[in-house]
Parts: structure tokens; C-alpha cells; sequence
């Protein structure tokens, strides 16, 4: 049989990072290369309690079909949180909970792109949300970061040749892969910037809640008094990823359309999840567990800080400094050959990212590969980081 595969997924690739998952599981590898939650991250216990509660108490609401828009006491919750907390949401806003965070991307690429149409990004972004963009044969045009976020200049260029942008995906906090967080000046300035050229802004905050130093600075949606931010949050780093729970705040208008794409693709996200998740926030200490995380992630960068400089610094690998999230991005001398560098260290039992991966255009020469440091335990993250430095050590 010959499978006439559709214009728009026949030119789409594996993700480079499940790609990589398939060396990382041979049990002789230190994987650097996940961007998964510390296992000891995960509120066990507090899930296991409510799992028995709600299902001896009201199997049915567990069982049955919700609505598409998602489980109506966490989305009260959730928006009364999202307000008082971090100044999200306005009266001209409504709140969708989805199948993850991942599914926001694909909803608002379905609802805003035709063919053609160019989604404006950070280059590096996230590999997920930029195939999500790629399947729907959206052109993507890439926007250099600077150590403070978006180079600016550089976006209002890209804003003046592409007539046919709807919106710029950003992540601010914590950036997956390079680390980067965008300054309160130039969340304004993007702010502006997207105003003035009339597209959208699509905020990706997937980290904010795992600052381990610095400064909050507040999301660029708490700035949105004109409907032009679609805030994008979710569980998953600080709950459960299998849980697959996350959540969009968005202009009313274009949440409905969002709400008619999640019924031809899930119906709605999983009962039990949501249950779950209002459960732990509303009848737990959220804020403590919060705190916890936190703390668990700065004790295990600081370790992971500690062996780079003793490592891989020395041999002429450089990274980006950063207040947050799970990754480090490192760098390697001009002229070194990145992608070969990656497939030695597979070679010698570690892996991590190549940097390319991570670009709208692969093809673009890159010095840069990605470290996860949440994943790996200690004792791995010491080996794996040793290992790359005997690698630099040998060939740089």
C-alpha cells in the first residue's frame, strides 16, 4: 500500500528530543536530554489521597464527560487565582482548561493561521510548540534572543516585512532552551510593539512558578487592557506532566474559537486530572508545595552549576546564566562543530540536545546544546557532566 501522506504533515519530522529519548533509554546512558520534573518533585501522596476520596465519594464526576471548557470549579478557581496572584485576566477574558499546555499551541495556531501566515518567534524556541506551528504549514520567522530576552530591533523588523504575522510565541520566564528571561522593560516594549502592528501574543509560562533567585517581573498578559495576549499555563511542572492539565486566558471571542477546535480533536481534558488539580489547590498548602519545588531546584542547579565550572568552563564551554526553570544552555567555541560534539558524547554514554534543534530554521549554523538538569539524579548529573567534560577536554 502506498500512503498518500497530506501536504501539510508530509514535510514534518520527529521531534529531535523524542528522537534522542531512544539513546537515553539504554540504562548505560546519562541523560541530559529530558526536560521532565524532578521524580522526587511529584506530590505522591497528596494525589493518591484525592484519587481514593473522589473515587469513593463521586465516581460519576470522575467517570462521566465534562464540559469542553473544562471542570467549572477549577476554571473559577484558576481564574480567581491567576487575578490575584499574578494580575491575569480581565473582564474581557474567559479561561479554557486544555490537554496540556501543548494543546493551546496547536487550538490557537488552528484558530489564527491559514497556509502562509507567519507566526513571529524566539530563536531558540521550544521544538514542541514550533512543529506545532510547522503542521499547520505556518511559515515561522525567527527573532534573535539577547542575555535580557527578544532583541527588540530585530522584532520590529521582523513585524515590518511580515504583513501576514498573527502572533509572536514567546517564553518569557525561564526561556526552554536558553534560560532567558525577558526584562520587565522589554515585556513593555513587546507589549507595544504587538499593539501597534495589530497581531497577537502568545505567552508561553510553563516555568514561571520555578524562580530559584531574582526578581518576579510581572507576565506581559498582566499588561493587556487592549485583548491582544493569550496566557498560556499549565500543571505540569508543578504538578504532574502525565496529567496532561493545562490552561489558556484569553480575549473571549477567540477562547470560543479555541473551545470548537479542543471538540473536534479531545471533546474535553481528562476529568480525573482536573479533579485532581483543583483538589491540590484548593484543600492542600499550594503555596507551600510551590516553595518546596523551588528549593528542590535550587539545591540540584546549584550542583549542576557547581560541576560545570569545574568541568566544562575550564574547557571552553560557556553558559547562560539563569534564575529559573529546568535548563541550561551552553555553548561551544566558534568553529567547533556542535552537531558532532552531540553524537560523540552519545558515543560516550551521555546525552544532551543539539542546539539546532531548537531554531526555525535547522538548518542555521549553531554553537549551542541544551542541558536538563531536573531530570537526571545527582549521581547521574555529576557523571553526565564529568563525561562532557572529558569529551571537551579531548577535542576542543
Amino acid at each position: 500500500m502506498e500512503y498518500k501522506i497530506s501536504d501539510r504533515v508530509q514535510t514534518l519530522k520527529p521531534s529531535a528530543i523524542r528522537e534522542i529519548f531512544k539513546y537515553a533509554a539504554d540504562p548505560t546512558v546519562v541523560s541530559l536530554s529530558a526536560g521532565n520534573p524532578a521524580p522526587e518533585a511529584f506530590p505522591v501522596k497528596e494525589v493518591a489521597e484525592i484519587s481514593a476520596r473522589i473515587m469513593a465519594e463521586r465516581p460519576v464526576d470522575v467517570l462521566q464527560y465534562g464540559l469542553t471548557e473544562g471542570y467549572l470549579p477549577l476554571r473559577q478557581h484558576l481564574t480567581a487565582y491567576m487575578k490575584e496572584k499574578h494580575q491575569v485576566g480581565r473582564d474581557f477574558d474567559d479561561i479554557l482548561i486544555t490537554s496540556g499546555a501543548q494543546q493551546v499551541m496547536d487550538l490557537t495556531t488552528k484558530s489564527l493561521c491559514n497556509e502562509g501566515d507567519v507566526v513571529i518567534c524566539e530563536a531558540p524556541s521550544f521544538i514542541g510548540s514550533l512543529n506545532t506551528f510547522r503542521s499547520y504549514n505556518a511559515r515561522l520567522r525567527g527573532v534573535p534572543m539577547e542575555s535580557d530576552g527578544m532583541d527588540m530591533n530585530e522584532l520590529e523588523r521582523a513585524l515590518k516585512e511580515e504583513p501576514r504575522a498573527k502572533f509572536i510565541y514567546t517564553i518569557p520566564n525561564f526561556q526552554n532552551p536558553s534560560g532567558i528571561t525577558m526584562s520587565l522593560e522589554k515585556r513593555k516594549q513587546l507589549y507595544a510593539l504587538a499593539k501597534q502592528y495589530g497581531v497577537m501574543i502568545l505567552e508561553d509560562n510553563p516555568y514561571g512558578d520555578i524562580r530559584i533567585k531574582g526578581e518576579y517581573i510581572p507576565c506581559i498578559k498582566s499588561m493587556d487592557e487592549d485583548g491582544i495576549v493569550i496566557y498560556v499555563g499549565t500543571f505540569s511542572k508543578v504538578i504532574s506532566p502525565g496529567m496532561r492539565v493545562g490552561y489558556a486566558i484569553a480575549p473571549k471571542p477567540l477562547l470560543q474559537k479555541l473551545v470548537v477546535c479542543k471538540q473536534g480533536a479531545d471533546v474535553h481534558t481528562n476529568m480525573w486530572s482536573q479533579i485532581i488539580c483543583h483538589e491540590f489547590m484548593t484543600k492542600y498548602d499550594y503555596e507551600a508545595h510551590l516553595a518546596h519545588l523551588r528549593e528542590l531546584y535550587r539545591v540540584k542547579s546549584a550542583l549542576a552549576l557547581r560541576k560545570m565550572d569545574e568541568c566544562l568552563v575550564p574547557n571552553k564551554i560557556t553558559y547562560n546564566p539563569f534564575e529559573g526553570g529546568l535548563f541550561m544552555w551552553c555553548t561551544l567555541p566558534d568553529g567547533v562543530d556542535m552537531p558532532a560534539f552531540c553524537k560523540e558524547a552519545v558515543l560516550r554514554k551521555v546525552c544532551v540536545v543539539p542546539g539546532n534543534a531548537f531554531l526555525t530554521d535547522e538548518n542555521e549554523p549553531c554553537q549551542s546544546f541544551r542541558i536538563n538538569y531536573s531530570t537526571p539524579t545527582d549521581e547521574q548529573l555529576v557523571r553526565g557532566i564529568e563525561l562532557l567534560g572529558q569529551l571537551a577536554k579531548d577535542v576542543l
